[in-house]
């Protein structure tokens, strides 16, 4: 009989408060900031997490995050290329786009939130229709990787122009490549490209006015642009000298106080503010002068040259600007330096609140590197002279470590998870995945719980070990038990001793002793007390006690394991074959077996009878940082710098499970008592947990999987390479060169399934159409009693099931793909195919199920397969009444559309009539006034009364 195991699955991961792999979004309440492959949303003031983006199955990481203008939707791009827009209400993915093949790096929705422009690692620019949930066109034409995108829309509403081109269809996009680049979205091509910067171009923003462009550079140059509105509404012309009009114009630099890279610019909505982040730990705000500061500050300078020239300097008077020059502003006066905003970590990205909770002052939000978030004030302006100094207002850190997860340990009953790093030990609640301790400490190496679950031991880089009491979370004791690095910690089954091994050579025997407390309370305080100590040649990494208590196994440097007696300690056993060190090790409950992992990414299992090597395993593709038995048990778990969690079968050496979900090394592993469940900390700062379900696995079908997902993986890397022609050979043979423009699209394993699931329900109805009409056929000239003799043909059980009728299954099935993937699924579909659908579409044109779908498909598959389409002429049975019907169609629809816009501009006007006459019979007011009051549309404003 094969055996079965039963299968492990993620939970949600938790420690987390914000990973460095992208940009944040904060509205002055709430901060969505990402976290792995997950969004968080933490309400700041409370320090609450509101609500976790998670889509189950999803593994990549975010890599940027961008609200919509309209406030409820937000892209979400990933390290998959993919991008997702998440409804804040519901909590849950609107639409999938897929179309880049890296990382998306850049995202900007355009004012109206009805387009999204992407820009990825790939170089690629995908312009994205958000509401027809497609991709519109792809743009080539950048070098390296998009690093922003910004819509021009201001600029061209507020200028008065003849000519057509059509509003918010400008793009500006900057580039590692060093270049910026305008892109005319209604041709589809880039109209200028401007060489910025020496260096990688990492920021860029525009001011709220849009007729200044700001870039910032990796060599700590800020630089400033004016856009000329006049040439871009008149558009691309020569001009006399046979030169292209130019858009953009360099206007000046702009010093900043650190020459380090601009990582990112930003102007605040409503306050004369720019940020700058040139800094890894300080963002510099700038005040924007107002033009009678300028002016004043032109007057003075004037003043104090012709001062000068009054004491004596005549021979330079000529060179004082005169009086007409002071009206002419420059850049570099419109911005004075303010206040410098220093945060407590590495700054990874900076938001700022559209509106300003505090009059004349602003936040600023901080998503900082180590795990944290911070959101400082900065104050309102003053014309005092001193230095305007900004304020921390809320810090969010508590929830997750600043440093790597170094080491786990599990209490008795698996209630209590202790994690420790560099400076902090915590203490989470494993059902409810909750802090409830934050502890101060050294940098830990190793940690485990002392008996009775009260104490916690950790050890530290300096080889001391560190005694916490949890109840009054305080620490207890600190013993300096090695001179070098002290590696392991095991308590001795017992539970009357534990040892410790160290860097330093040693083995160290210690008692756990309970003394009275001087103290009222009477209570027990812990203490260890230092028995015996064991020399050995080399440093110790990891140490364990056997189940039975009768052996201790020590892994030294030398890449052996030495097994001593635990009473005398009488050298039993040298288990050598690894190559590099051992790094950790376990024994079986009934200690029959040891494993030992170690950093030549094997895992060896041995008999403890004789020292024997039962089986070596490649384990990890990197080194195996740790192994642990499960309980009662041959099984064991291992976790690597690979960041691969690995389920094994001890007695039979095959690998059970593979479980990914850390985008890091995974340093620690922690084993369930009751072998629940197993934990796991990594170096991108998340503990995750890993539950034991009740559904049964098998080896076969899992190795099955494995090669389907590979089939399948590889099957859309195929599809989406873009093989250059092969030559014949000629070394003239010239590669021609990639277009501008391309169409969007990306197979994946969600679009080749559609297409299976399309294509199989076009078999299944053509079987049952096929089937009816050869029934029709043979009843044709047949008496009453040889047709009662003829059954008709039995229908399909999955359109029985569904009472339904075979065009109508087809049409469920095309509706059932998602509408971004539904141009990709029909890519996949054969031309066979592709003409028994076209039948489709014509009987559902006819009966008008679901025109626009109709339409897009159609339209799709005419621009797809035009020339065989052409050169098949019994295509023509088909289209001549597709053509009619379709038409047909589509009038109705555009009548009824074009009476219910009527009917909602009458309604429109009816309540405009009704607003002015009520603020007509006000005293004092006139009409045309009130009308414009009216089409003005100000929100009310709120007022402190």
């Amino acid at each position: 009989m094969v055996q079965s195991y039963l299968r492990h699955g993620p939970t949600q991961a938790f420690g987390l408060v914000c990973s460095p792999s992208s940009n944040s979004v904060y509205d002055g309440k709430f901060a969505f900031v990402p976290a792995l492959e997950d969004v968080l949303v933490w309400d700041v003031k409370t320090g609450q997490m509101v609500a976790m983006w998670h889509e189950t199955s999803h593994r990549a990481e975010v890599t940027c995050i961008e609200r919509s203008p309209k406030g409820g939707t937000f892209a979400v791009g990933y390290a998959d290329g993919s991008v997702r827009l998440w409804n804040v209400l519901s909590k849950s993915v609107v639409a999938t786009f897929n179309g880049h093949k890296r990382a998306v790096t850049a995202l900007a929705f355009d004012d109206t939130g009805s387009r999204l422009a992407s820009g990825s690692q790939d170089t690629d620019l995908i312009l994205w229709d958000v509401i027809g949930e497609a991709g519109l066109f792809r743009l080539r034409g950048h070098r390296d990787q998009i690093t922003n995108i910004r819509f021009l829309s201001n600029i061209l509403s507020s200028t008065p122009s003849t000519s057509t081109n059509p509003t918010n269809w400008l793009l500006v996009t900057s580039s590692k490549d060093t270049f910026v680049k305008l892109w005319d979205l209604s041709t589809q091509h880039c109209v200028q490209t401007i060489v910025a910067h020496r260096a990688e171009v990492w920021s860029l923003c525009l001011n709220p006015e849009q007729d200044l462009l700001f870039t910032g550079s990796n060599e700590g140059e800020l630089k400033a642009w004016k856009i000329d509105p006049i040439a871009l509404m008149d558009g691309v012309r020569e001009s006399e000298n046979g030169e292209l009009t130019k858009v953009i114009h360099p206007a000046s630099t702009l010093p900043l106080a650190s020459p380090h890279r601009v990582s990112q610019i930003a102007f605040h909505p409503s306050l004369p503010y720019l940020f700058v982040q040139s800094h890894d730990r300080s963002v510099e705000v700038f005040r924007v002068r107002t033009d009678d500061e300028i002016r004043k500050k032109h007057a003075r300078r004037k003043k104090r040259a012709d001062a000068k020239a009054a004491m004596g300097k005549g021979e330079k008077a000529n060179d004082v600007p005169e009086s007409g020059d002071t009206e002419k502003i420059e850049l570099a006066d419109l911005f004075s330096p303010y206040v410098i905003v220093r945060a407590t970590g590495k700054i990874k990205s900076f938001a700022i609140p559209e509106e300003s909770r505090t009059k004349g002052a602003t936040q600023i939000f901080f998503s900082l590197s180590n795990n944290a978030i911070e959101v400082y004030i900065v104050p309102k302006y003053t014309k005092s002279k001193e230095t305007p100094e900004s304020a921390r207002l809320y810090s969010l850190d508590l929830p997750g470590h600043r440093t790597d997860v170094r080491t786990l340990s599990l209490s008795s009953d698996d209630a209590l998870l202790a994690s420790a790093s560099n400076g902090s030990l915590k203490i989470w609640n494993t059902q409810t995945t909750s802090c409830i301790r934050t502890l101060e400490c050294g940098h830990s190496v190793c940690c485990t719980f002392l008996p009775g679950d009260k104490y916690v031991v950790i050890g530290t880089k300096s080889g001391e070990m560190q005694i916490f009491d949890l109840s009054s979370s305080t620490l207890v004791d600190t013993i300096k038990a090695h001179t070098a690095t002290l590696w392991s910690i095991h308590v001795r089954p017992d539970q009357q001793a534990l040892v410790t091994g160290g860097a330093d050579k040693d083995v160290k025997f210690w008692n756990i002793e309970w003394q009275q407390s001087d103290s009222e309370s009477g209570m027990k305080t812990i203490s260890l007390v230092h028995g015996r100590t064991l020399k050995l040649t080399d440093d110790v990494l990891c140490i364990r006690y056997s189940p039975n208590g009768k052996l201790l196994a020590v892994a030294l440097l030398d890449s052996t394991v030495k097994v001593f007696y635990q009473d005398t300690l009488k050298f039993f056993l040298s288990l050598y074959g690894h190559k590099l060190p051992v790094l950790s090790m376990d024994i079986s409950y009934d200690s029959k077996l040891i494993v030992t992992s170690s950093a030549d990414k094997n895992v060896k299992i041995w008999g403890l009878d004789f020292g024997d090597c039962h089986k070596s395993i490649f384990a990890h593709d990197d080194s195996v940082m740790q192994v642990a038995f499960e309980k009662k048990s041959h099984y064991f778990w291992t976790v690597g710098k690979d960041k691969f969690l690995k389920y094994w079968d001890g007695d039979k050496f095959e690998n059970i499970q593979r479980l990914e979900g850390h985008h890091g090394e995974i340093w620690a592993l922690a084993v369930s008592n009751f072998a629940n469940f197993v934990v796991t900390g990594s170096h991108d700062k998340s503990i995750r947990i890993w539950e034991k379900l009740d559904e049964p696995l098998f080896l076969e079908e899992e190795r099955e999987r494995d090669l389907e997902q590979l089939y399948e993986g590889g099957l859309a890397d195929a599809l989406n390479r873009q093989d250059l022609p092969i030559g014949s050979g000629d070394p003239t043979f010239e590669v021609p060169t990639q277009t501008e423009t391309t169409n969007v699209s990306k197979q994946t394993t969600e679009t080749l399934m559609a297409g299976e699931r399309i294509s199989e329900a076009l078999e299944l109805a053509d079987g049952e159409i096929e089937a009816r009409r050869a029934y029709e056929t043979a009843k044709e000239g047949l008496s009453a009693e040889q047709l009662a003799a003829i059954q008709p043909p039995q229908r399909n059980p999955l359109l029985a099931a569904q009472n339904l009728e075979p065009e109508a299954w087809v049409l469920r099935v095309v509706e059932g793909v998602q509408s971004a993937a539904l141009h990709d699924a029909l890519l996949v579909l054969p031309f066979g195919k592709v003409m028994s659908l076209m039948a489709y579409l014509n009987l559902w044109a006819r009966r008008e199920w679901n025109v626009p779908l109709v339409s897009r498909i159609l339209f799709f598959l005419l621009k797809t397969h035009h020339h065989q389409i052409v050169a098949n002429r019994t295509m023509r049975t088909t289209f001549i009444p597709l053509r009619k019907h379709l038409r047909a169609a589509l009038l109705l629809q555009k009548s009824t559309i074009n009476y219910n816009l009527a009917a909602l501009q009458f309604i429109r006007r009816q309540g405009t009539d009704r607003r002015t006459a009520q603020f007509y019979e006000e005293a004092g007011l006139d009409e045309l006034k009130v009308f414009a009051k009216i089409t003005e549309g100000k929100k009310r404003k709120r007022v402190n009364i």
